[in-house]
């Protein structure tokens, strides 16, 4: 018996996805293919020169470790490290420089407790959120700060320092790298602990500030040690208190805050690195080992030691975890002491 209609034929299996399936697999496909090129461009990077902004003038500091890292760097990069100074505003100028670049690596920036953690907490129009705006990498280095004293200033120790002080109030100003700048903050809250009166008087960084004190236009600076230390060892300059853990190799005559009774002021700066935010993992762990890389060498370890800094080299979830503290310090600094960039 034959049928009317002979039956349909089976259906072949051509191995074909239902429609969201197919989607589903072509976005993966071209995502892949996407991420291909950008996986590519951060395994290879740099791929040209990286800009290392420097937000304070040359001479300072930041200016110092930035320069003494750099060459090393570009070694282990296998491009080129340039070091762009763009001072102003405390730092914030060149900071505000990074936030607008694009996350690739191929521009970074110095990050110091100034610009992360006292502009921004002094300042609410300094333009971004140290705590979120960039991507932490390393610290290099931390240093110790000083208060030193021109030599026609009289005052050649801490007791002296202070008498001059109170028994002159108002009469004596003292420079800083900038108006919110940790020097500004620091010789700030050592006013309020220590009864002093002295008219704080802004800079475009420490080089320039350092250049007036030695040249008797301003009788006293607040400076990190690194960039002043040339200056006091050439007479030029008198120490009088630091900011450091102990006292130093290289000023061992001179007390340290805590010593002179003022706990509160005796923390040292910090000089690391960061990049805009997002920048990719890779990104971030190739310019932690360059430095690192760079650190390792005899005569820069050497260098950075000889200022009386000691090297940190952290990772970067410890260098984000030490700029939110720091930030947290400053704003309470900024609260109690009732302080405004006017």
């Amino acid at each position: 018996m034959t049928h009317p209609h002979p039956p349909l034929p089976a259906r072949p299996r051509t191995g074909r996805l239902p429609g969201l399936a197919v989607a589903a697999a072509m976005a993966v496909a071209v995502g892949s293919l996407a991420a291909a090129p950008a996986a590519r461009a951060q395994a290879a990077y740099p791929t040209k020169p990286v800009r290392l902004i420097v937000p304070f003038a040359a001479g300072g500091t930041t200016d110092i470790i930035a320069r003494v890292v750099a060459s090393g760097m570009g070694a282990a990069l296998g491009q080129p490290l340039v070091v762009d100074n763009k001072s102003g505003a405390g730092g914030a100028l060149g900071t505000q420089e990074l936030a607008r670049q694009a996350a690739d690596g191929h521009a970074l920036a110095m990050a110091t407790v100034s610009t992360t953690a006292a502009a921004p907490a002094i300042n609410p129009k300094v333009g971004y959120d140290p705590r979120g705006d960039f991507t932490p990498i390393i610290n290099i280095a931390a240093t110790p700060n000083v208060i030193a004293v021109h030599p026609g200033f009289g005052a050649r120790d801490y007791k002296a320092f202070v008498q001059r002080l109170k028994t002159e109030p108002g009469k004596h100003s003292y420079a800083t790298a900038g108006t919110g700048s940790i020097g500004h903050m620091q010789m700030e809250l050592f006013k309020s602990l220590s009864g002093a009166f002295i008219t704080h008087i802004p800079y475009r960084g420490s080089g320039p500030a350092l250049n007036d004190t030695v040249a008797g236009q301003v009788p006293i600076v607040f400076d990190n040690l690194p960039s002043a230390l040339p200056f006091i060892q050439s007479g030029q300059l008198v120490p009088i208190v630091v900011a450091a853990p102990q006292r130093l190799a290289q000023l061992p005559g001179v007390p340290t805050f805590k010593e002179v009774g003022l706990d509160a002021v005796n923390r040292m700066a910090f000089y690391g690195i960061v990049g805009p935010k997002g920048l990719p993992r890779p990104v971030v762990d190739k310019v932690a080992a360059a430095v690192r890389q760079a650190a390792e060498r005899p005569e820069v370890k050497k260098r950075i030691e000889d200022t009386g800094s000691q090297l940190i080299l952290n990772t970067p979830e410890q260098f984000a975890t030490q700029i939110r503290a720091e930030y947290g310090v400053y704003r309470q600094v900024v609260q109690a002491q009732k302080l405004s960039m006017d």
